[in-house]
């Protein structure tokens, strides 16, 4: 007895110019990536919507491997970039505050004969 194997028969979407166009004036300018591109109009994978890119992206030509960052990893981006900016806060904040210090020590020493740096030959006092 032979199996019958059932065929399906996709359907063949077909897309406008004028739609392609305007998708990836989309992804171009940054309003969506590929991945919403294609949930939100409901265009089966992405290799359909990166031909169009390909196609009549003024950035992108073929050649070019396109590498779009997911939702996770263009917030950890951003995370570090902010982590980054408030360490170089921090870091000034601190060169002031040394800054600050010398200006006190030289100071100290000028005006009131006071020498606060420790000299490395100094004998300690005994007590």
């Amino acid at each position: 007895m032979m199996k019958k194997r059932k065929i399906y028969l996709g359907l063949k979407r077909i897309y406008s110019e004028e739609f392609k166009k305007a998708r990836v004036r989309e992804y171009e300018t940054g309003v969506f990536t590929v991945r919403q591109i294609s949930k939100l109009y409901q265009i089966p994978g992405s290799a359909t919507i990166y031909r169009w890119i390909y196609k009549y992206s003024t950035y992108n030509s073929k050649g070019i491997k396109i590498v779009e960052l997911k939702e996770s990893s263009t917030q950890k981006l951003k995370d570090l970039q902010n982590q980054i900016a408030d360490l170089e806060r921090k870091l000034g904040q601190k060169q002031i505050k040394i800054d600050y210090l010398e200006t006190m020590i030289e100071v100290a020493k000028d005006e009131l004969d006071i020498d606060i740096k420790k000299n490395s030959f100094t004998l300690q006092s005994k007590k």
